[in-house]
């Protein structure tokens, strides 16, 4: 009898495996980084071969940490950074070129031509998505127009594309040996080229895009078996569950029901919240997403707000600024001062995400002065997470007409206590961290077992969540009115930097 089930979580700065038992409490966990590529400003790369290598070192030592055999695993669940675009030959099974993430701007004069005719919104309706530079169907049309040879091979069906999950996936299952060419539901509604309605790629935005349909994936659903592992010490496990990171992590934190609302801190912060079987069309800059699809069910789909540097701003100030040596030891850093010292940063380095969608935005430093140290610095850096969700919540109040009376909050970040309680202050609502923090690949975990039987039902993953901390707001209305009016200042003069 399986003891245990499997995530591998490919995100965009390490790949990590964890093992969890039937409870959801971790056994294991391996965890490796990767080279951030940065050919010149805006753009950013991962190697696939790096990170497939990577994968396959972190499954190995979580099953050695757990002193598990396959026979011990019931299910592999699959979760990944969204939108990261990755071609690759598929007789070969080589990348023509290296993937180019998420947070990567390259796409921004394809996009403004996309948007000549019909807007930023000309696909919206079929899609949930506004035109920007983030969804991945307009990166694989960069690599056929930049790569020597590329289009005539993906004319000619040589070529496959996806996510980052489905590389991982072809990979597990066989790679040029047969390997699966799938994704699901969660990830295809990230590319601009799945209509969310009938959860199957539109040929005619593809054709407008300029991907061909022979390039792409077959669409599964989140929680189904897909086939097994061919490679290494997972060989004969099966891998049952794929989900995008933020949807899994919406998973992971029980959201089940319309109306709970989950926000994960990372290299950027995502905040969901469950609409159902209704795929509610913002008008509030919020992204309409599927959520997850268990097996034959209906999907149910999520209203999202993307905000693209939160956690990577802290890294920014320890490998490129050098004020600290580890991301931790930011919140010391900020604790030496007692506020910002008037001091805001707009952290748009590659644009603006949610709910600005405004790709010629660049980050500032607003409110300078004399006075202004590395403590406020630091403090201001930690406090653009908090006032960045703070915009997505109050969109995502007003599309879905639910007032949030809590917010579940998962990542890195939500270790960091000073962030905790500013975002409280901040919002004005408890913000309530669970046990297992790393809900992402939990979320993929759960997925996975419930489709083999690990888990028979939401009611045991809700069962298994647990509250570790809650932060009540402390700040006084008039106070918290004032910093969020001078935050929104500073972000005005992000705008349109970039002719």
């Amino acid at each position: 009898m399986p003891k245990y089930s499997m995530a591998l979580d490919q995100g965009t700065t390490s790949s990590r495996a964890m093992v969890f038992d039937h409870s959801g409490r971790v056994v294991a966990v391996s965890q490796k980084e990767h080279e951030q590529i940065y050919p010149q400003p805006g753009w950013v790369e991962h190697d696939p071969m790096e990170i497939w290598a990577r994968c396959q070192e972190v499954i190995d030592e979580a099953m050695e940490q757990a002193g598990a055999s396959r026979d011990d695993i019931a299910a592999l669940g699959i979760t990944n950074q969204r939108e990261t675009t990755v071609v690759w030959d598929r007789n070969t099974g080589e990348p023509v070129m290296n993937a180019i993430v998420w947070q990567d701007t390259r796409t921004d004069k394809l996009v403004d031509e996309l948007s000549k005719d019909g807007g930023q919104d000309r696909f919206r309706s079929h899609v949930g998505l506004p035109l920007a530079t983030y969804f991945s169907g307009p990166k694989a049309r960069w690599i056929l127009d930049n790569v020597d040879g590329a289009r005539a091979k993906a004319e000619a069906g040589d070529l496959m594309f996806g996510n980052i999950d489905t590389w991982c996936i072809w990979n597990l299952t066989g790679g040029t040996n047969g390997g699966l060419h799938i994704t699901d539901v969660t990830n295809a509604s990230r590319t601009m080229l799945m209509n969310l309605g009938t959860l199957a790629w539109d040929e005619d935005i593809a054709a407008t895009i300029g991907v061909p349909m022979s390039m792409l994936p077959e669409i599964r659903s989140s929680s189904e078996v897909y086939g097994e592992v061919r490679t290494g010490n997972l060989t004969g496990v099966q891998v049952a569950g794929d989900l995008g990171d933020q949807q899994a992590a919406t998973f992971g934190q029980a959201c089940f029901d319309a109306g709970e609302a989950k926000n994960t801190y990372g290299t950027g912060n995502f905040m969901l919240l469950n609409t159902s079987t209704e795929a509610v069309q913002s008008k509030s800059g919020l992204l309409t997403t599927a959520c997850y699809k268990i097996g034959d069910q209906p999907c149910v789909y999520a209203l999202e707000g993307s905000i693209a540097i939160t956690g990577a701003l802290v890294q920014w100030l320890r490998d490129n600024l050098h004020m600290i040596q580890a991301a931790p030891q930011v919140e010391e850093l900020a604790k030496s001062v007692d506020d910002n010292g008037g001091l805001y940063i707009v952290p748009a380095f590659s644009g603006l995400f949610a709910p600005y969608w405004k790709s010629s935005a660049r980050g500032v430093f607003a409110g300078l002065t004399r006075y202004v140290n590395a403590g406020h610095i630091a403090r201001a850096a930690l406090e653009a997470t908090a006032f960045q969700t703070r915009e997505v919540m109050d969109a995502m109040e007003a599309d879905s007409g639910v007032t949030l009376t809590e917010l579940k909050v998962d990542g890195g970040m939500v270790a960091n206590d000073l962030l905790m309680q500013f975002q409280a202050d901040i919002l004005g609502v408890p913000v309530i961290r669970p046990q297992v923090a790393e809900t992402t690949a939990l979320g993929a975990s759960y997925a996975a077992g419930m489709a083999v039987g690990f888990w028979s039902t939401e009611q045991e993953v809700r069962d298994n969540w647990a509250e570790d901390k809650r932060w009540e707001p402390k700040m006084d209305a008039a106070k918290r009115d004032a910093y969020y009016k001078e935050w929104k200042k500073a972000v005005t003069r992000t705008f349109d930097w970039v002719e």
